[in-house]
């Protein structure tokens, strides 16, 4: 199985959504930010989303440029690999959001074609909203290995991206955190339906998270969690140790994916203490799976400064 480099550049969108507070509850309900910020719809100022909640609305451009450019034995081998979120604000009740996708690099890695997908929302006035990186590693799939001429940014964005793919071999330990121990660890437990909340609460539909016999043909071991609920999982407990209204601060998430997230089961998120950098706060963080691999490595969160309007 091949990917061809004439994916590169492809466009899909753009793609209309009304947002509603049915809508983000759910969201943020599924990944346990379930503080009145996210769910009081009397709440002063209005309902928070929570900083993840972009995924669902760029999650039918992803499907569109799949049905398009890739064959389905492809597709179906697709993970998430890399998630790199930039917030301008966060989505609101009412918003009609137009979002559309362009295919901006193609890389091979051990694991498969590494393929990253830019994502760029804006509202009904035309301002921008948030701009997204995805990721994704085709397992078992080759590309061609020379890079093409195109998005610098695309392309500096994939040979930042992690190289041994979302299922680290071998038993090895989890890394060690950007500076010495972590502040604070949490368990999250991760029930045997997580996937099919997720999949219905974010309105995003993969076969490999829900059916197994789907996975299973795609050379997976089972069904797995999908990245981004693991990451909005990890984003929640963050914010709760800042104090929820700081979601309304997040200017941008990233992380990459490591090793699969299996259901039922217990993940551990570690975080370390903030710091400055950039225009703002920076949050560390991280999460293992239950016999210490990294599900996702070099979380990061970044917010306003404190008091910033």
């Amino acid at each position: 199985m091949r990917i061809s480099r004439d994916v590169l550049g492809t466009r899909e969108g753009p793609a209309v959504r009304e947002i509603d507070a049915r809508w983000l509850m759910a969201y943020a309900a599924c990944v346990g930010a379930t503080g009145p910020p996210y769910l009081d719809t009397a709440r002063p100022g209005g309902l928070l989303a929570h900083p993840l909640f972009p995924v669902c609305y760029e999650w039918p451009l992803a499907e569109a440029i799949r049905a398009v450019r890739f064959a389905p034995e492809v597709a179906a081998r697709s993970v998430h690999a890399t998630h790199d979120l930039v917030l301008q604000r966060l989505p609101r009740p009412g918003d009609r959001l137009a979002t559309v996708a362009t295919v901006v690099a193609i890389e091979p890695r051990p694991p498969g074609a590494y393929v990253l997908t830019r994502y760029e929302t804006t509202d009904a006035a035309g301002a921008p909203v948030n701009t997204t990186l995805y990721g994704s590693l085709h397992l078992g799939v080759t590309c061609d290995p020379e890079p093409a001429a195109g998005d610098r940014d695309g392309r500096d964005a994939a040979r930042a991206a992690p190289s041994d793919g979302p299922e680290r071999r071998g038993g090895q330990r989890a890394e060690e955190g950007p500076a010495g121990d972590p502040a604070w660890a949490e368990l999250v437990e991760v029930p045997a339906g997580l996937a099919h909340l997720y999949t219905e609460c974010a309105r995003i539909w993969n076969p490999i998270h829900t059916d197994r016999a789907a996975a299973l043909r795609a050379g997976l071991p089972d069904v797995l969690l999908h990245g981004t609920a693991t990451l909005a999982l990890a984003v929640t407990r963050v914010l709760e140790r800042q104090g929820a209204a700081d979601a309304a601060a997040v200017r941008r998430v990233r992380g990459r994916f490591a090793a699969m997230v299996r259901m039922p089961g217990t993940l551990r998120v570690e975080g370390w203490p903030e710091t400055a950098g950039g225009t703002g706060r920076q949050l560390a963080f991280r999460v293992l799976t239950a016999d210490g691999r990294p599900a996702l490595r070099d979380g990061r969160l970044e917010l306003l400064p404190a008091g910033a309007p």
